[in-house]
């Protein structure tokens, strides 16, 4: 694969746990070209999440190489990794991680600001109108429906354009109508930016959109945990 957005190389994950370290990740090797739209399924508690906050810098692998971009995340510190997504990903949740003292308007525009664009609040402004929601843009989100709050968080992940775009279950707090329109507009908008998706999901609807979609067990690739079984 010529120039990957995305390479993990024998990465892994442990955090400590109360009899000793837990291993999350147990050495996952995968590539992500550029424009591809991923999807990663599997069990709950097969490390999906995880794998995901790794190649956003959210979480820190514990050994082997992440790479986005051609830059090799597990060698940033904090405020390095915060730039780097700051500029080149838009990262949606399942739970929207909207700032509930600010309008729709101002959470999409707060990023943007912060990587100090002059026109924010205009960008701002037309990524609420692609997500059908101009007319909401000064309502907060207490005043918003869990489908509307979840619009929000996807026109703030897509109002700085990122190249890279990750979403962890974004349609699993959301009845079946409204997680629908979210898939479509989460594609729509991967197309509108040119980015590269990168999801999680346990709807297989979601899955079956995507260019390719890769399962983990038990920490592993599908296709590498089989093998480890069969050893």
């Amino acid at each position: 694969m010529p120039d990957p957005v995305v390479s993990l190389t024998d990465t892994r994950l442990s955090l400590a746990g109360n009899a000793g370290p837990v291993d999350i990740l147990k050495g996952i090797s995968l590539d992500v070209a550029r424009g591809e739209t991923l999807g990663l399924v599997g069990p709950s508690g097969s490390g999906k999440s995880s794998l995901l906050m790794l190649m956003g810098g959210l979480e820190r692998a514990t050994g082997g190489r992440v790479e986005v971009l051609g830059q090799d995340l597990t060698a940033m510190n904090e405020d390095a990794l915060a730039r780097f997504r700051r500029h080149h990903m838009g990262v949606v949740f399942q739970s929207f991680h909207l700032i509930p003292t600010m309008t729709a308007l101002e959470n999409v525009a707060t990023p943007l600001e912060l990587a100090g664009a002059d026109d924010a609040f205009d960008r701002a402004q037309a990524e609420l109108a692609a997500v059908g929601l101009a007319a909401r843009a000064g309502h907060y989100p207490s005043q918003l429906s869990g489908g509307e709050q979840q619009r929000v968080a996807l026109a703030r992940a897509a109002a700085p354009r990122p190249e890279v775009f990750l979403a962890d279950e974004p349609t699993g707090n959301l009845d079946g109508v409204n997680g629908g329109a979210i898939m479509d507009l989460l594609f729509g908008l991967r197309d509108r930016h040119g980015s590269t998706l990168i999801l999680v999901t346990h709807a297989p609807e979601l899955a079956s959109r995507c260019d390719r979609v890769i399962e983990l067990v038990d920490g592993r690739l599908a296709t590498d945990a089989q093998r480890t079984a069969a050893e």
